[in-house]
């Protein structure tokens, strides 16, 4: 069984964005689609309505792109275990306020336990300080905490064994 990846929406925007001429930005990008080339193989991808809303949203051309790159991955059911989760991770303070769409993203790859959330989000997302608080609150309810990582980190989807 393949290891389950929960795409986040920053990752297809990276991916179908056009060249940044932002040395950071471009590096990200490139990473991203050889990522999305080489090792997403090996994993199985789900993303949510959430993502798909996000995606949606913005300059046409883009959104179709992101949209296009989005079409066969399936989307992971907002349940009414979701919300609560979201909330509490806002309320109990491993997010700010301002993070809604954020803490809606781990919920949804939490009650779908998914092993990584894949995103290039590194303010409320890929962050070790956010990580650790968040997986603080799910243990004191129960769930299991994807990781949640860059795909710079989540690079070598198949191990290799000298």
């Amino acid at each position: 069984m393949k290891p389950k990846v929960y795409i986040e929406t920053s990752i297809v925007s990276y991916l179908t964005a056009r060249p940044s001429g932002d040395l950071i930005v471009a590096a990200h990008q490139k990473v991203t689609q050889d990522w999305w080339e080489n090792q997403r193989g090996f994993f199985e991808l789900y993303s949510s309505q959430v993502v798909f809303d996000e995606a949606k949203s913005g300059d046409p051309l883009a959104a179709a792109r992101r949209l296009q790159a989005l079409q066969a991955i399936p989307l992971l059911e907002i349940n009414d275990q979701v919300e609560p989760i979201a909330k509490r991770l806002i309320t109990l303070g491993a997010l700010p306020a301002k993070a809604q769409e954020d803490a809606s993203h781990v919920a949804i790859a939490t009650v779908h336990d998914m092993n990584y959330l894949l995103t290039w989000n590194c303010r409320h997302l890929a962050n070790v300080q956010i990580f650790l608080a968040v997986q603080g609150i799910n243990d004191q309810y129960g769930y299991r905490t994807p990781l949640i990582c860059t795909p710079l980190q989540l690079l070598g989807g198949q191990l290799y064994v000298d």
